[in-house]
């Protein structure tokens, strides 16, 4: 009977068409990669450092794409990412016109991910700020939700540094997921992915706390926007805001361009005859002609003597 239910409400309720499922997979992948990392960063801002410190961030950031990578990884790949999108077209992986869409259900997961922790942690907002959310000054907590430029750092800096922390998200990545390298066992591909997260953080989080994600930063600062930040959100740091979004589209389409050019493209396939094999077996054809020719020899000197 519960089999049967079950079956009968499989054909009423599931889905059809594959770009729904993977538009689903991704939408709650990165609501799921912005629930636990910007938790974790709310957890830290709001205990003013008592619950939480830079390393609990990273901890929160590397298991949020983890555990995104298991959530989306069998219907869409979990990319969760419009960068990693970006380059999986550029490289062939993904169809073009499935772009759009994976880039649209990102960003809605990351603005429900935001949501969700501002829905979480809302009576701890209103005690820490008074209820005067800003993105500046002691009790500010816009950078909660997106990222901001350190005092030091210039536009220039900032684009380049996106470019490069994308760009080696995405070259580990490829690497992780390639087959024709050493690669991850399977199954273990989303633990080695959310492990780049972490090497990142520990090594590139000083200038602006590596959003390397567009729907990861763009979706939470218009949540921001809506939500009682104003549009402070965008006009702060020079209008830093474009940054987190360009940079890591450039970063992510130069390392799939990169990893394929010097790793991916000089693979050798099954199909194709490997030379050295091709020679081996030429010489060892003609060592066994030269010990046949030998044996006639010395058989024919018997045979005369």
């Amino acid at each position: 009977m519960e089999k049967t239910h079950k079956r009968s409400m499989r054909q009423h309720c599931a889905l059809k068409h594959g770009i729904l499922k993977e538009f689903l997979a991704e939408f709650l992948g990165t609501f799921v990669l912005v629930l636990f990392g910007c938790g974790s960063v709310a957890q830290t801002v709001l205990s003013r450092n008592t619950l939480g410190e830079p390393l609990t961030i990273h901890i929160g950031f590397s298991v949020g794409l983890m555990m995104a990578a298991y959530v989306a990884g069998g219907v869409s790949g979990g990319h969760v990412n419009p960068a990693v999108s970006l380059a999986m077209v550029v490289l062939g992986k993904l169809k073009i016109w499935k772009f759009p869409f994976y880039v649209i259900a990102q960003f809605l997961g990351a603005f429900a991910g935001a949501a969700a922790v501002f829905g979480i942690y809302h009576d701890a907002f209103m005690d820490f700020t008074s209820g005067i959310l800003s993105v500046t000054g002691i009790n500010a907590t816009g950078h909660i939700f997106a990222s901001y430029p350190a005092r030091h750092l210039s536009a220039l800096g900032g684009f380049i540094d996106q470019v490069v922390g994308t760009g080696m998200l995405v070259l580990c990545i490829l690497a992780i997921i390639d087959g024709g390298n050493i690669g991850a066992p399977k199954g273990v591909e989303p633990l080695a992915i959310g492990l780049i997260i972490m090497a990142i953080g520990v090594s590139m989080g000083l200038n602006c706390g590596y959003p390397l994600n567009p729907a990861r930063d763009l979706g939470p600062r218009l949540f921001t926007a809506l939500a009682g930040w104003g549009m402070e959100v965008f006009s702060t740091g020079d209008h830093w805001w474009w940054i987190p979004v360009a940079g890591p589209m450039v970063g992510g389409v130069l390392a799939a361009v990169i990893y394929y050019m010097l790793i991916e493209l000089h693979h050798q396939h099954h199909d194709e005859p490997e030379k050295p094999h091709v020679e081996e077996e030429e010489e060892e054809e003609e060592e066994e002609d030269d010990d046949d020719s030998s044996l006639k020899d010395k058989y024919e000197m018997i045979t005369m003597s």
